[in-house]
Protein backbone atom coordinates (compact mmCIF):
# COMPACT_ATOMS: atom_id res chain seq x y z
CA UNK A 1 0.00 0.00 0.00
CA UNK A 2 1.17 3.53 -0.73
CA UNK A 3 1.53 5.80 2.29
CA UNK A 4 -1.31 8.32 2.58
CA UNK A 5 -1.16 11.58 4.47
CA UNK A 6 -4.81 11.28 5.57
CA UNK A 7 -7.20 8.33 5.63
CA UNK A 8 -10.95 8.79 6.15
CA UNK A 9 -13.03 6.36 8.21
CA UNK A 10 -16.74 6.70 7.48
CA UNK A 11 -19.13 5.31 10.09
CA UNK A 12 -22.10 3.93 8.14
CA UNK A 13 -23.53 1.16 10.30
CA UNK A 14 -26.38 3.04 11.96
CA UNK A 15 -29.92 1.67 11.91
CA UNK A 16 -31.67 5.04 12.12
CA UNK A 17 -34.64 3.50 13.92
CA UNK A 18 -36.44 6.85 14.24
CA UNK A 19 -36.94 6.82 10.47
CA UNK A 20 -39.28 3.88 10.96
CA UNK A 21 -40.32 2.17 7.73
CA UNK A 22 -37.57 3.90 5.74
CA UNK A 23 -34.85 1.93 7.55
CA UNK A 24 -36.69 -1.34 8.09
CA UNK A 25 -34.59 -3.06 5.42
CA UNK A 26 -31.60 -0.77 4.90
CA UNK A 27 -29.12 1.26 6.96
CA UNK A 28 -29.80 4.97 7.39
CA UNK A 29 -26.87 6.08 5.15
CA UNK A 30 -28.46 4.10 2.28
CA UNK A 31 -31.82 5.91 2.48
CA UNK A 32 -32.65 7.79 -0.72
CA UNK A 33 -32.58 11.58 -0.52
CA UNK A 34 -33.21 14.49 -2.85
CA UNK A 35 -34.31 12.34 -5.77
CA UNK A 36 -31.04 11.03 -7.20
CA UNK A 37 -28.95 10.64 -4.05
CA UNK A 38 -28.57 8.43 -1.02
CA UNK A 39 -27.56 10.02 2.27
CA UNK A 40 -24.04 8.55 2.18
CA UNK A 41 -23.36 10.37 -1.11
CA UNK A 42 -22.73 13.61 0.76
CA UNK A 43 -19.90 12.29 2.95
CA UNK A 44 -18.31 10.34 0.08
CA UNK A 45 -18.49 13.40 -2.18
CA UNK A 46 -16.95 15.56 0.54
CA UNK A 47 -13.98 13.18 0.62
CA UNK A 48 -13.56 13.41 -3.16
CA UNK A 49 -13.88 17.20 -3.12
CA UNK A 50 -11.27 17.34 -0.33
CA UNK A 51 -8.72 15.20 -2.24
CA UNK A 52 -8.99 12.35 0.27
CA UNK A 53 -8.82 9.22 -1.86
CA UNK A 54 -8.66 6.46 0.76
CA UNK A 55 -11.93 5.84 2.59
CA UNK A 56 -12.91 2.97 4.85
CA UNK A 57 -16.70 2.57 5.11
CA UNK A 58 -17.67 0.79 8.32
CA UNK A 59 -20.98 -1.02 7.85
CA UNK A 60 -23.05 -3.13 10.22
CA UNK A 61 -26.87 -2.89 10.11
CA UNK A 62 -28.40 -4.51 6.98
CA UNK A 63 -25.53 -3.51 4.69
CA UNK A 64 -26.50 -5.29 1.43
CA UNK A 65 -27.87 -2.27 -0.45
CA UNK A 66 -25.10 -0.02 0.85
CA UNK A 67 -22.40 -2.49 -0.21
CA UNK A 68 -23.75 -2.89 -3.72
CA UNK A 69 -24.37 0.85 -4.09
CA UNK A 70 -20.79 1.80 -3.17
CA UNK A 71 -19.28 -0.85 -5.42
CA UNK A 72 -15.78 0.11 -6.52
CA UNK A 73 -16.29 3.77 -5.58
CA UNK A 74 -15.99 4.86 -9.22
CA UNK A 75 -19.12 7.05 -9.00
CA UNK A 76 -17.26 9.27 -6.52
CA UNK A 77 -13.87 8.94 -8.27
CA UNK A 78 -12.70 6.80 -5.35
CA UNK A 79 -11.44 3.81 -7.38
CA UNK A 80 -7.85 5.03 -7.00
CA UNK A 81 -5.08 2.53 -7.70
CA UNK A 82 -3.22 3.60 -4.55
CA UNK A 83 -6.23 4.12 -2.33
CA UNK A 84 -9.94 3.67 -2.97
CA UNK A 85 -13.09 3.02 -1.00
CA UNK A 86 -13.31 -0.13 1.14
CA UNK A 87 -16.39 -1.59 2.84
CA UNK A 88 -15.35 -2.77 6.32
CA UNK A 89 -17.94 -4.90 8.16
CA UNK A 90 -17.21 -6.55 11.53
CA UNK A 91 -15.21 -9.75 11.10
CA UNK A 92 -14.08 -12.79 13.07
CA UNK A 93 -10.50 -13.41 14.26
CA UNK A 94 -8.76 -16.21 16.16
CA UNK A 95 -9.90 -14.50 19.34
CA UNK A 96 -13.51 -14.51 18.10
CA UNK A 97 -15.63 -11.82 16.54
CA UNK A 98 -18.39 -9.44 17.50
CA UNK A 99 -20.43 -6.50 16.27
CA UNK A 100 -18.95 -3.05 16.61
CA UNK A 101 -19.66 -2.07 20.21
CA UNK A 102 -19.44 1.70 19.68
CA UNK A 103 -17.93 4.32 17.40
CA UNK A 104 -14.47 4.00 18.95
CA UNK A 105 -14.62 0.19 18.88
CA UNK A 106 -15.49 0.30 15.18
CA UNK A 107 -12.25 2.17 14.47
CA UNK A 108 -10.28 -0.02 16.91
CA UNK A 109 -11.32 -3.17 15.03
CA UNK A 110 -9.89 -1.64 11.84
CA UNK A 111 -6.50 -0.49 13.14
CA UNK A 112 -4.77 -2.90 10.74
CA UNK A 113 -6.57 -1.31 7.76
CA UNK A 114 -5.39 2.16 8.77
CA UNK A 115 -1.86 0.96 9.52
CA UNK A 116 -1.61 -0.37 5.96
CA UNK A 117 -1.51 3.25 4.75
CA UNK A 118 0.70 4.55 7.58
CA UNK A 119 -1.10 7.93 7.67
CA UNK A 120 -0.18 10.96 9.70
CA UNK A 121 -3.84 11.87 10.12
CA UNK A 122 -7.16 10.04 10.33
CA UNK A 123 -10.46 11.75 9.59
CA UNK A 124 -13.52 10.20 11.21
CA UNK A 125 -16.91 11.11 9.75
CA UNK A 126 -20.49 9.86 9.74
CA UNK A 127 -22.38 8.55 6.73
CA UNK A 128 -25.78 9.86 7.80
CA UNK A 129 -25.40 13.65 7.79
CA UNK A 130 -26.23 16.09 4.99
CA UNK A 131 -23.66 18.82 4.38
CA UNK A 132 -20.91 20.07 2.09
CA UNK A 133 -17.48 20.48 3.63
CA UNK A 134 -13.90 20.74 2.42
CA UNK A 135 -12.02 18.56 4.91
CA UNK A 136 -8.68 19.81 3.57
CA UNK A 137 -9.35 23.21 5.20
CA UNK A 138 -9.97 21.45 8.51
CA UNK A 139 -6.75 19.46 8.09
CA UNK A 140 -4.78 22.63 7.37
CA UNK A 141 -6.06 24.28 10.56
CA UNK A 142 -5.33 21.07 12.48
CA UNK A 143 -1.70 21.30 11.37
CA UNK A 144 -1.40 25.01 12.12
CA UNK A 145 -2.72 24.67 15.67
CA UNK A 146 -0.55 21.66 16.44
CA UNK A 147 -3.61 19.82 17.73
CA UNK A 148 -3.76 16.14 18.60
CA UNK A 149 -7.46 16.18 17.78
CA UNK A 150 -9.56 18.76 15.97
CA UNK A 151 -13.35 18.61 16.28
CA UNK A 152 -15.60 20.32 13.75
CA UNK A 153 -18.23 22.36 15.61
CA UNK A 154 -21.14 24.67 14.97
CA UNK A 155 -23.51 26.67 17.13
CA UNK A 156 -26.96 25.15 17.65
CA UNK A 157 -30.14 26.47 19.23
CA UNK A 158 -29.90 26.36 23.03
CA UNK A 159 -32.97 24.14 23.27
CA UNK A 160 -31.24 21.56 21.03
CA UNK A 161 -27.87 21.61 22.81
CA UNK A 162 -28.75 18.66 25.07
CA UNK A 163 -28.85 16.41 21.97
CA UNK A 164 -25.17 16.96 21.10
CA UNK A 165 -21.68 16.69 22.45
CA UNK A 166 -21.15 20.22 23.82
CA UNK A 167 -17.77 21.85 24.24
CA UNK A 168 -16.21 25.03 25.53
CA UNK A 169 -13.19 26.54 23.77
CA UNK A 170 -10.87 29.41 24.68
CA UNK A 171 -9.90 32.38 22.49
CA UNK A 172 -7.29 30.21 20.73
CA UNK A 173 -9.98 27.61 19.87
CA UNK A 174 -8.49 25.11 22.30
CA UNK A 175 -11.14 22.91 23.91
CA UNK A 176 -11.20 23.15 27.70
CA UNK A 177 -14.40 21.24 28.42
CA UNK A 178 -16.47 18.57 26.68
CA UNK A 179 -19.81 17.05 27.77
CA UNK A 180 -21.74 14.40 25.85
CA UNK A 181 -25.46 15.31 25.65
CA UNK A 182 -25.55 17.30 28.93
CA UNK A 183 -28.91 17.83 30.62
CA UNK A 184 -27.98 21.42 31.47
CA UNK A 185 -25.53 22.62 28.79
CA UNK A 186 -23.37 25.65 29.58
CA UNK A 187 -22.52 26.20 25.90
CA UNK A 188 -24.28 25.81 22.56
CA UNK A 189 -21.12 24.96 20.62
CA UNK A 190 -21.89 21.46 19.37
CA UNK A 191 -19.69 18.70 17.99
CA UNK A 192 -20.67 17.64 14.46
CA UNK A 193 -19.13 14.20 14.95
CA UNK A 194 -16.31 15.06 12.52
CA UNK A 195 -12.87 14.39 13.99
CA UNK A 196 -9.36 14.96 12.63
CA UNK A 197 -6.83 12.94 14.66
CA UNK A 198 -3.09 12.50 14.63
CA UNK A 199 -2.96 8.77 13.96
CA UNK A 200 -0.40 7.99 16.67
CA UNK A 201 -2.55 9.73 19.28
CA UNK A 202 -5.73 8.05 18.08
CA UNK A 203 -4.19 4.58 17.95
CA UNK A 204 -2.89 4.85 21.50
CA UNK A 205 -6.28 6.14 22.68
CA UNK A 206 -8.17 3.32 20.97
CA UNK A 207 -5.97 0.66 22.56
CA UNK A 208 -6.40 2.25 25.97
CA UNK A 209 -10.15 2.53 25.56
CA UNK A 210 -10.39 -1.09 24.42
CA UNK A 211 -8.66 -2.23 27.58
CA UNK A 212 -11.15 -0.35 29.76
CA UNK A 213 -13.98 -2.80 30.52
CA UNK A 214 -16.16 0.01 31.89
CA UNK A 215 -16.05 2.03 28.66
CA UNK A 216 -18.90 2.29 26.17
CA UNK A 217 -16.18 2.58 23.51
CA UNK A 218 -17.69 5.78 22.19
CA UNK A 219 -15.80 8.88 21.03
CA UNK A 220 -18.09 11.40 22.71
CA UNK A 221 -18.64 9.52 25.97
CA UNK A 222 -15.19 8.05 26.46
CA UNK A 223 -12.33 8.84 24.08
CA UNK A 224 -12.61 12.64 23.94
CA UNK A 225 -12.94 13.07 27.74
CA UNK A 226 -10.00 10.68 28.19
CA UNK A 227 -7.79 12.76 25.90
CA UNK A 228 -8.77 15.95 27.71
CA UNK A 229 -7.87 14.36 31.04
CA UNK A 230 -4.50 13.31 29.59
CA UNK A 231 -3.74 16.92 28.69
CA UNK A 232 -3.79 16.35 24.93
CA UNK A 233 -4.29 19.40 22.73
CA UNK A 234 -7.87 19.42 21.44
CA UNK A 235 -9.03 22.24 19.17
CA UNK A 236 -12.34 23.34 17.66
CA UNK A 237 -12.82 23.95 13.94
CA UNK A 238 -15.83 26.21 13.36
CA UNK A 239 -18.06 25.25 10.44
CA UNK A 240 -20.50 27.87 9.16
CA UNK A 241 -22.18 26.04 6.29
CA UNK A 242 -25.32 23.92 6.10
CA UNK A 243 -25.40 20.71 8.17
CA UNK A 244 -28.36 18.50 9.00
CA UNK A 245 -28.92 15.17 10.70
CA UNK A 246 -32.13 13.77 9.21
CA UNK A 247 -32.82 11.51 12.17
CA UNK A 248 -36.63 11.68 12.19
CA UNK A 249 -39.40 11.44 9.61
CA UNK A 250 -40.21 15.10 10.18
CA UNK A 251 -36.62 16.31 9.61
CA UNK A 252 -36.19 13.95 6.65
CA UNK A 253 -39.33 15.28 4.98
CA UNK A 254 -38.64 18.97 5.57
CA UNK A 255 -34.96 18.75 4.57
CA UNK A 256 -35.96 17.12 1.29
CA UNK A 257 -38.60 19.75 0.65
CA UNK A 258 -36.05 22.53 1.26
CA UNK A 259 -34.49 21.54 -2.04
CA UNK A 260 -37.53 22.95 -3.83
CA UNK A 261 -36.89 26.42 -2.40
CA UNK A 262 -34.53 28.45 -4.64
CA UNK A 263 -33.53 30.54 -1.62
CA UNK A 264 -32.59 27.55 0.55
CA UNK A 265 -29.11 27.47 2.09
CA UNK A 266 -28.96 23.81 1.09
CA UNK A 267 -28.15 24.13 -2.63
CA UNK A 268 -27.38 20.96 -4.61
CA UNK A 269 -27.01 22.93 -7.86
CA UNK A 270 -23.80 24.76 -6.93
CA UNK A 271 -20.94 24.16 -9.34
CA UNK A 272 -18.36 23.88 -6.56
CA UNK A 273 -18.43 20.99 -4.09
CA UNK A 274 -20.61 18.86 -6.36
CA UNK A 275 -22.44 15.87 -4.89
CA UNK A 276 -21.94 12.64 -6.81
CA UNK A 277 -24.11 9.51 -6.81
CA UNK A 278 -24.28 6.02 -8.26
CA UNK A 279 -27.68 6.53 -9.90
CA UNK A 280 -26.76 7.67 -13.40
CA UNK A 281 -27.56 4.43 -15.25
CA UNK A 282 -31.20 5.22 -16.05
CA UNK A 283 -32.73 6.66 -19.24
CA UNK A 284 -34.13 10.21 -19.35
CA UNK A 285 -37.39 10.93 -17.55
CA UNK A 286 -40.57 11.22 -19.60
CA UNK A 287 -43.42 13.69 -19.07
CA UNK A 288 -46.46 12.70 -21.12
CA UNK A 289 -48.87 14.86 -23.06
CA UNK A 290 -51.40 16.44 -20.72
CA UNK A 291 -49.33 15.82 -17.61
CA UNK A 292 -48.79 18.78 -15.27
CA UNK A 293 -45.51 19.17 -13.35
CA UNK A 294 -44.93 22.19 -11.09
CA UNK A 295 -42.02 23.06 -8.77
CA UNK A 296 -40.70 19.51 -8.55
CA UNK A 297 -37.50 17.51 -8.90
CA UNK A 298 -37.85 14.66 -11.41
CA UNK A 299 -35.10 12.08 -11.77
CA UNK A 300 -33.99 9.81 -14.60
CA UNK A 301 -36.10 6.84 -15.58
CA UNK A 302 -39.35 8.34 -14.29
CA UNK A 303 -42.55 8.32 -16.37
CA UNK A 304 -45.17 10.93 -15.57
CA UNK A 305 -48.62 10.83 -17.16
CA UNK A 306 -50.51 12.46 -14.26
CA UNK A 307 -50.06 15.61 -12.18
CA UNK A 308 -47.10 16.34 -9.90
CA UNK A 309 -46.84 19.48 -7.75
CA UNK A 310 -44.24 20.53 -5.20
CA UNK A 311 -42.78 17.03 -4.96
CA UNK A 312 -39.56 15.05 -5.33
CA UNK A 313 -39.53 11.98 -7.56
CA UNK A 314 -36.55 9.65 -7.40
CA UNK A 315 -35.40 7.54 -10.33
CA UNK A 316 -37.72 4.98 -12.00
CA UNK A 317 -40.89 6.44 -10.49
CA UNK A 318 -44.18 5.94 -12.35
CA UNK A 319 -47.21 8.27 -12.17
CA UNK A 320 -50.12 6.98 -14.25
CA UNK A 321 -52.73 9.06 -16.05
CA UNK A 322 -55.36 10.59 -13.80
CA UNK A 323 -53.15 10.28 -10.70
CA UNK A 324 -52.06 13.33 -8.70
CA UNK A 325 -49.11 13.77 -6.36
CA UNK A 326 -48.51 16.88 -4.26
CA UNK A 327 -46.13 17.88 -1.44
CA UNK A 328 -44.71 14.35 -1.45
CA UNK A 329 -41.47 12.39 -1.76
CA UNK A 330 -41.43 9.27 -3.91
CA UNK A 331 -38.39 7.03 -3.46
CA UNK A 332 -36.78 4.88 -6.20
CA UNK A 333 -39.15 2.63 -8.11
CA UNK A 334 -42.33 3.90 -6.46
CA UNK A 335 -45.53 3.70 -8.49
CA UNK A 336 -48.80 5.64 -8.33
CA UNK A 337 -51.61 4.00 -10.29
CA UNK A 338 -54.34 5.79 -12.26
CA UNK A 339 -56.82 7.84 -10.31
CA UNK A 340 -54.79 7.71 -7.07
CA UNK A 341 -54.23 10.83 -4.99
CA UNK A 342 -51.12 11.32 -2.86
CA UNK A 343 -50.76 14.24 -0.42
CA UNK A 344 -47.86 14.98 1.94
CA UNK A 345 -46.63 11.39 1.78
CA UNK A 346 -43.28 9.61 1.65
CA UNK A 347 -43.71 6.63 -0.66
CA UNK A 348 -41.01 4.01 -0.05
CA UNK A 349 -38.82 2.25 -2.59
CA UNK A 350 -40.83 0.09 -5.02
CA UNK A 351 -44.01 0.80 -3.06
CA UNK A 352 -47.32 0.97 -4.95
CA UNK A 353 -50.26 3.30 -4.45
CA UNK A 354 -53.14 1.38 -6.04
CA UNK A 355 -55.85 2.63 -8.38
CA UNK A 356 -58.07 5.36 -6.88
CA UNK A 357 -56.35 5.07 -3.50
CA UNK A 358 -55.96 8.21 -1.39
CA UNK A 359 -52.83 8.65 0.73
CA UNK A 360 -52.31 11.48 3.18
CA UNK A 361 -54.49 14.32 4.37
CA UNK A 362 -54.69 17.42 2.21
CA UNK A 363 -55.66 19.64 5.14
CA UNK A 364 -53.50 18.22 7.95
CA UNK A 365 -49.80 18.57 8.76
CA UNK A 366 -49.16 14.90 9.47
CA UNK A 367 -46.70 13.11 7.20
CA UNK A 368 -47.83 9.74 5.87
CA UNK A 369 -45.18 7.07 5.27
CA UNK A 370 -45.58 4.02 3.04
CA UNK A 371 -42.83 1.47 3.62
CA UNK A 372 -40.58 -0.06 0.97
CA UNK A 373 -42.28 -2.68 -1.26
CA UNK A 374 -45.70 -2.02 0.31
CA UNK A 375 -48.97 -1.63 -1.58
CA UNK A 376 -51.84 0.65 -0.60
CA UNK A 377 -55.15 -0.45 -2.13
CA UNK A 378 -57.70 1.79 -0.48
CA UNK A 379 -58.14 5.18 1.13
CA UNK A 380 -55.59 5.92 3.86
CA UNK A 381 -55.89 8.95 6.14
CA UNK A 382 -52.49 9.86 7.56
CA UNK A 383 -50.08 7.73 9.60
CA UNK A 384 -47.59 5.09 8.51
CA UNK A 385 -48.28 2.06 6.38
CA UNK A 386 -45.62 -0.60 6.62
Amino acid sequence: MRKQECVAMLLAGGQGSRLGALTRNIAKPAVAFGGKYRIIDFSLSNCTNSNINTVGVLTQYKPLLLNSYIGTGAAWDLDDAYGGVFVLPPYATEAGGQWYQGTADAIFQNIDFIDNYDPQYVLIISGDHLYKMDYSLMLEEHKQTGADLTISVMKVAWEDACRFGILTADEKHQIVKFSEKPKNPDSNLASMGIYMFNWKVLKEALIGDHQNSRSDHDFGKNVIPMLLNQGKRLCAYTFSGYWQDVGTIDSYYHTNMELLNPQSQFNIFEEDMRIFSNSNIYPPHYIGRGAVVENSLICNGSRILGDVKNSILSFEVSIEAGASVSDSILLPGASVKKGAQVFRTIVGEHAVVGEDAVCGNRKGQEITVIGDNQTVFKQQEGGSHE
